[in-house]
């Protein structure tokens, strides 16, 4: 899926697999950061790591700080969809 910045087209690295999911990952993600908007979640949580990331252009901070960002939030997110998970299977046995 390519999106379109700056009238630039840009490839999408993350492939969501099942079609109409965007939008569940993004309240996941709202939630898990208690931020009412998923767009906002990753300036919320650099603001917490101290680290400077504006609305726009951040391609001048560096590989570490981003990744501390990303990985912040991406790890929360897989980390709550494995206990939605193992809730579900526990239920199921039930």
């Amino acid at each position: 899926m390519d999106f379109e910045k700056e009238g630039v087209k840009v490839a999408r690295r993350n492939k969501i697999l099942v079609p109409g999911a965007r939008e569940v990952l993004d309240q996941l993600k709202a939630r898990l950061i208690n931020v009412p908007n998923s767009t906002t979640a990753k300036y919320e949580v650099a603001k917490e790591q101290g680290i400077q990331f504006n609305k726009g252009d951040n391609g001048n901070i560096k590989a570490r700080d981003a990744g501390k960002v990303g990985g912040s939030i991406g790890g929360n997110m897989v980390r709550e969809m494995v206990k939605m998970a193992e809730h579900e299977l526990i239920n199921k046995k039930k």
